[in-house]
């Protein structure tokens, strides 16, 4: 079999799943993992089916080869130029950065090489971000005459609106110490020590209590949206019905008798 046969056999979004941490991979590295038709139907697919499963704890979104992604198919793309074709792609790419948002644990971005376009729209979507000293960042649809306006939702509820629309409109690259600065990521690591840096966030988090993390990222997200008299009277409401789980007793009473707490996830 060739190399060439084997590589279209495999899939082109590939799962992992270890002590409560599921990995997805983008593969299609000879496309730079570009988000064609068919990958964004194998993350809707994939995301319904881990946030239904109760057992996982943290999600990472990974790519294979170079880069982790360079946005949507441009060549997929030129070949159905129609409008309506187009506003169905974005839809269906929104309602996939929308999983991501609203996914139960936090999602994860392992980032190498590039992520460009709706690749850096995927990073901005995340809840958490580690990258490569060597990664880079653009949202570069502005060098072939169009503005990345749905990235642009995302970047700009990640980075200052100045620095955001800065990319937006000239397409420049910036450092992962940059995108660090910025906001659009949280860790930087040597590019060898990117597995080792996003496994220790990843054990962080599944360290803790796993009701905790789940209302802890559903409220996070949802009182953005409020005033801030809104947010307190949710965030007082969510706190109180958090208090009445197995898990914070328990945290609480190791916490007093100095021990570790075996958390029940309930």
């Amino acid at each position: 079999m060739s190399a060439q046969t084997m590589a279209l056999d495999e899939p082109i979004l590939l799962r992992e799943e270890r002590d409560g941490v599921v990995t997805f991979t983008l593969n299609r590295p000879a496309q730079y993992n570009a988000l064609s038709e068919e990958m964004l139907q194998a993350l809707q697919e994939n995301l319904d089916e881990a946030a239904a499963d109760g057992s996982v704890r943290c999600l990472v979104i990974a790519g294979a080869g170079k880069a982790f992604c360079a946005g949507h198919d441009l060549k997929q793309m030129r070949s159905n130029p129609r409008q309506e074709y187009y506003e169905d792609l974005f839809q269906r790419c929104g309602r996939v950065m929308q999983s991501i948002v609203n996914f139960p644990v936090p999602v994860i971005a392992r980032v190498h090489g590039m992520a460009t376009a709706a690749g850096c729209q995927l990073v901005a979507s995340c809840d958490l971000a580690v990258a490569a000293e060597s990664a880079s960042f653009a949202v570069s649809g502005i060098n072939v005459g169009l503005f990345c306006s749905t990235p642009a939702v995302a970047l700009s509820r990640n980075v200052a609106p100045k620095q955001a629309f800065e990319m937006l409109v000239t397409g420049r690259f910036i450092s992962s110490a940059e995108a660090l600065s910025n906001g659009l990521i949280n860790r930087v690591a040597a590019d060898a020590e990117l597995d080792a840096a996003v496994a220790e966030l990843t054990s962080a988090i599944c360290s803790k209590s796993p009701v905790a993390i789940r209302t802890g990222k559903a409220m996070f997200g949802r009182q953005r949206s409020l005033s801030l008299e809104e947010a307190y009277s949710y965030a007082g409401n969510v706190m109180a019905c958090n208090m009445m789980a197995e898990d914070a007793a328990e945290g609480i009473d190791a916490f007093i008798e100095k021990r570790k707490p075996v958390w029940k996830g309930r």
